[in-house]
């Protein structure tokens, strides 16, 4: 039996700029993706939220997602995720009220309980000098969740009535546990933690406890998945990606480099066993590769649902990677990806 042909699919984008590409670009690029995933019968999109990332245009996701709504039909549209203690939870339950206003039965509310930033960024996000902490993401976490419900005293227009979708996001242990115990369906962060993935999912099960929302647990795992035609091209235009990675635990974020630029650069001996060590936390090959690897995943998280995230410097590929990825779960013919790939890169 094959678990990839069995479960949902989805993709997580970051409007990755590139340096041959701007930030009208990126987010160009995401619409048409967007687009393109959804023809091919992928459930969800999600975008990250990220800040101070010259490589990535996904800042403010709640409008991205507006976008990329108005754009689309059928497939759910929502945040992956929005990091709750950057923001105060009215904002969040009046953007994400209205969005599912106008968007009913599509949007999903994926909350992060950490800044996911530097600290100076975090502070310019808050505008307060007071110690950055998350002990507090409960309450918040409650609060937001009051404002759909119309148990806070303030009314947050239109978030009563119009709740979406809400999954707790998490790369840790205190994350699964809390979405666990809240009944909360779980999306789990594989594609940078994957020393984790099986822990914490193991502990979300374990303290899961039925809510309103589910009588039982509800999984997602996103993995990050290059597919091209041989395991030599996947292995190539994987190289920006990781070279992003060097340059983001170096504290030096930049935008993603082009292949060529990737294949150039002159990594010093760490930097290569950084560079390594984040291929080999991926999924690249060919579909045949990245097939089995993807079924062993599967089977070892027994995951409900795929999400895939997608970082490489051209546009075409990573069209092409979705349509492969989409061909080896069952969900298009060759035929209709290469015309979609054709088609879409020439408008």
């Amino acid at each position: 039996m094959s678990r990839l042909r069995d479960v949902p699919l989805s993709v997580l984008d970051l409007a990755t700029v590139t340096t041959a590409t701007d930030a009208r670009t990126a987010l160009r690029h995401t619409r048409e993706l967007a687009q393109h995933v959804e023809r091919l019968g992928f459930t969800r999109f999600w975008l990250a939220e990220h800040h101070n990332m010259p490589g990535v245009a996904s800042s403010s996701p709640a409008i991205l997602i507006g976008h990329v709504a108005d754009a689309t039909t059928t497939l759910r549209v929502g945040s992956g995720g929005v990091m709750l203690p950057n923001h105060p939870p009215l904002v969040v339950a009046e953007q994400f009220g209205t969005l599912s206003a106008l968007h009913p039965g599509r949007i999903d509310l994926g909350i992060g309980r950490a800044p996911g930033t530097d600290e100076r960024t975090a502070r310019a996000l808050r505008r307060t000098t007071g110690p950055l902490s998350v002990d507090d993401f409960p309450q918040q976490l409650s609060e937001l969740t009051g404002y759909f419900d119309g148990t806070e005293q303030l009314t947050a227009m239109p978030a009563q009535g119009n709740k979406p979708d809400v999954f707790l996001l998490g790369s840790s242990g205190y994350s699964a546990q809390v979405a666990g115990v809240l009944g909360l369906p779980f999306a789990f962060a594989h594609h940078f933690s994957s020393q984790n993935t099986l822990p914490a999912l193991a502990l979300y099960r374990q303290r899961f406890r039925p809510s309103e929302r589910l009588a039982e647990p509800y999984a997602l795992v996103c993995a990050s998945v290059i597919v091209a035609d041989t395991d030599e091209r996947a292995r190539w235009i994987a190289g920006p990606g990781a070279l992003s990675f060097v340059r983001l635990r170096s504290g030096r974020p930049a935008p993603l480099a082009t292949n060529q630029e990737a294949a150039d650069y002159p990594y010093s001996e760490v930097e290569r066993l950084v560079f390594e060590d984040r291929i080999a936390t991926q999924v690249i090959g060919s579909p045949k590769t990245v097939e089995a690897e993807l079924e062993r995943l599967l089977e070892d998280t027994r995951a409900d649902e795929l999400m895939v995230t997608t970082m490489v410097a051209e546009h075409a590929d990573r069209l092409r990677s979705y349509d492969l990825l989409a061909e080896i779960a069952g969900r298009s013919t060759p035929s209709d990806s290469s015309e979609r790939v054709k088609t879409e890169v020439e408008v």
